[in-house]
């Protein structure tokens, strides 16, 4: 199992309390601290406005990021989970992500999916088309990015976009572009375009509905024609991690009281409830190693951590890496 660790950007409110002034260096401290260690990959969330609820606290935008870590840090793969492909013209963003790839020597990751935060939506003037809309142009997004990656020039001409002989050069350093990491669990839809286009897949943390997820994706593979054995499959885990159970709680409480100052308290209990559920990574080191195993042995061979405490406190983060990445690398 490989790992890969969120960076705390202020959108699930982990940034609370911290200058704005000093975001950035908290921010790149942690990436160079995940660079020089057992992370394989540091990921951000390509949000606007916070959860649980839309507040003035800080978001910072996904791909000024993608730059900022591709040139302050040298090993670590950068990703974000999830670029919404209908918040940027989708040659726009294969020519965004071609010169983040450059700057980064080839480390850039596509987290691609079909946005859902109805909020940030409409505030930021896109509207909030149906999900069949947005998954649609998802589908043909991701064509034009990977044509455009693979022959640094695109046309294109669908239902949702048309592109006519855009550009992209220099091409991406990553032969055929940065790998495509399709993001959701639509039946339907979703699981058909990764069994078509990804090489990794972002679904279901619980047990039962990552195994099931991931026979819906094999079918999907089988009945398009491609390697279903070849998709990396990836969950994405809250983690709240001590010494003991008491530890734990003592530290959402710690999460909560920073919280709960800028958002409702209900809104954020809500949020805090999925840090704590069964299909989380939080707990002991040995609650949490028995937990990731279940879902190595279903075939999750990638697992993304997200700290909450992470900008404020990194032993939760150095626990995992010493007790729990050990036995499952």
């Amino acid at each position: 199992m490989r790992f890969g660790l969120f960076i705390p950007q202020g959108w699930r409110l982990d940034l609370v309390d911290i200058p704005t002034e000093n975001h950035w260096p908290v921010m790149r401290e942690l990436a160079t601290y995940a660079d020089n260690g057992a992370w394989d990959s540091l990921w951000v969330y390509d949000h606007f406005h916070t959860v649980p609820m839309p507040t003035d606290e800080a978001t910072h935008e996904a791909w000024s990021l993608m730059s900022a870590y591709a040139a302050t840090t040298s090993r670590i793969k950068l990703g974000q989970m999830c670029t919404a492909m209908s918040y940027r013209n989708p040659a726009y963003l294969a020519k965004v992500a071609a010169t983040a790839d450059i700057i980064s020597g080839g480390r850039v990751q596509m987290g691609i999916g079909g946005g859902w935060y109805e909020h940030e939506w409409k505030a930021y003037g896109y509207g909030f088309p149906s999900a069949g809309v947005r998954l649609a142009r998802l589908d043909e997004g991701v064509q034009i990015m990977r044509d455009a990656w693979r022959d640094g020039r695109v046309t294109f001409g669908g239902k949702h976009y048309d592109v006519d002989g855009a550009i992209v050069a220099p091409k991406p350093l990553q032969d055929g572009g940065p790998p495509l990491w399709i993001a959701g669990g639509g039946e339907k839809v979703t699981l058909k375009i990764a069994a078509r286009y990804a090489r990794y897949t972002n679904f279901s943390s619980e047990p039962d509905v990552f195994a099931h997820k991931s026979q819906v994706l094999a079918d999907h593979c089988r009945d398009v024609g491609t390697d279903y054995d070849a998709i990396v499959r990836s969950s994405n885990f809250n983690a709240v991690i001590g010494e003991s159970e008491a530890d734990v709680e003592d530290r959402i409480a710690r999460i909560r009281d920073k919280q709960v100052g800028v958002a409702n308290e209900q809104a954020v209990d809500n949020m805090l409830n999925m840090i704590k559920s069964p299909d989380s990574a939080s707990g002991t080191p040995e609650q949490v190693v028995e937990k990731l195993k279940r879902m190595r042995d279903l075939g999750c061979e990638y697992a993304i951590l997200y700290f909450p405490e992470a900008a404020y406190d990194r032993s939760g983060i150095e626990l995992f890496e010493q007790k729990v990445i050990p036995e499952l690398s």
